[in-house]
């Protein structure tokens, strides 16, 4: 099977959205984050990694943010700047 990564854009401003990282607001019933849904979408779709491209400022809230929590630690997820 060929190797697929999914390229997350979570780089934006969202001024529309009011304050906040729109990227990490919780919206599912357990907390989970917009791009949890996503990356679980992908992998059962079959791509095996997947790229957060974020601003550098972002960093610490999207680690410690529940998403974060998550693929810490895993080869199958990376960031770029």
């Amino acid at each position: 099977m060929s190797k697929a990564a999914l390229v997350v854009m979570a780089a934006g401003i969202g001024s529309r959205f009011g304050g906040g990282i729109k990227q990490l607001e919780p919206v599912g019933p357990n907390g989970e984050i917009i791009m949890d849904y996503s990356i679980y979408d992908a992998m059962e779709a079959g791509f095996d990694k997947v790229v957060f491209v974020i601003r550098k400022d972002l960093e610490k809230d999207f680690k410690e943010s529940s998403g974060g929590i998550r693929i810490s630690g895993s080869n199958r997820y990376s960031g770029a700047f």
